[in-house]
């Protein structure tokens, strides 16, 4: 019994979320209840789900029921799902495999669901059945992620333009991301680089204020929008996003520092509509340009195969089962 991404919102989920280090506490607590003889609790910021082993699955789904109401009215328990029987074995072999997480094939869910297992079973909360259910999981777990490729290949555009940079530069680690535009989407993009180990940002908009304000929470400096080209000479990584009518960065802006870049690789990511950045910019020989259209359809390929190894994942886990 539980509740997830897709059946809850935050407001809800937040309210049935369970401490990482309580975890085993309220396994124990679930057990104590009579007709439940064994039980695991997995609480992550996604899903909180209690599986349990009982002897009459009516009564336990009762007792279970009435546990988790305490304190909740009836609108907030129409949020919960039960499963019983195979739905339950077919369920958790997804959710380690990555197939019901809000991104497809993620690795995370995989740990922390072992980590909910070893301390229910730390705190006498499992027994044979229980046992057999979550030992099984990691095995098939392990063998979806190793005979599939449910891991690779990005699908949303700001993931695309994130791993095309790391093709190009090998890794991102002391690499310098320059924003032009500070909206929602470069911010996506800007934040993942320096993630992935970027350690340099600017930050560049017509209004100054909101320049800086990205600036400040991404750990970057900013600069007025006048002044943005004498930054080209640092930057590996451009990311543009202005409402403007008419291109901002040129190819002879470009073609104006290279020397003093002593013609390094630079990466443009162009996710404005009308485009930022003028087309001959990508015809400059150490200059890889992509737009939105571009890494639209590299996210779009990249959707098509999770769907197709979504579908070998599903009868992997139906043989299994």
């Amino acid at each position: 019994m539980g509740l997830n991404h897709e059946t809850a919102p935050v407001e809800v989920r937040e309210r049935f979320a369970v401490p990482a280090e309580k975890l085993g506490e309220k396994a124990r607590e679930i057990i104590s209840l009579s007709a439940l003889h064994e039980g695991v609790v997995l609480s992550t910021c996604n899903r909180m789900e209690i599986y349990a082993a009982v002897e009459d699955k009516e009564s336990g789904i009762e007792l279970l029921s009435n546990h988790l109401s305490m304190g909740h009215d009836d609108g907030v328990m129409a949020h919960l799902y039960q499963k019983t029987g195979d739905d339950v074995r077919r369920h958790l072999f997804r959710l380690v495999s990555g197939l019901d997480s809000m991104v497809l094939g993620e690795t995370e869910i995989f740990g922390q669901v072992k980590q909910a297992y070893k301390q229910a079973l730390e705190s006498g909360a499992t027994s044979g059945v229980l046992n057999r259910l979550f030992q099984k999981s990691f095995t098939v777990g392990k063998k979806v992620r190793t005979n599939t490729n449910i891991q690779k290949g990005q699908t949303s555009v700001g993931s695309v333009a994130v791993d095309m940079a790391e093709k190009i530069f090998g890794k991102l680690k002391g690499s310098h991301i320059m924003v032009i535009g500070a909206g929602e989407m470069s911010r996506q993009v800007a934040q993942s680089m320096m993630s992935r180990g970027a350690s340099h940002l600017t930050v560049t908009n017509r209004s100054l204020e909101r320049a800086e304000l990205l600036a400040t929470e991404l750990g970057g400096s900013s600069v007025p929008f006048d002044q943005w080209e004498d930054a080209l000479v640092q930057a590996d990584v451009i990311v543009s996003s202005t409402g403007a009518s008419e291109p901002v960065l040129l190819a002879s802006a470009i073609e104006a520092v290279r020397g003093r870049r002593k013609y390094r690789p630079l990466f443009l990511i162009d996710i404005a509509v009308p485009r930022d950045i003028e087309k001959a910019a990508g015809d400059i020989e150490e200059v890889y340009l992509y737009d939105i259209d571009k890494l639209q359809k590299l996210a779009s390929e990249a959707r098509v195969s999770r769907a197709e190894q979504v579908k070998v994942c599903e009868l992997m886990i139906d043989e299994e089962i």
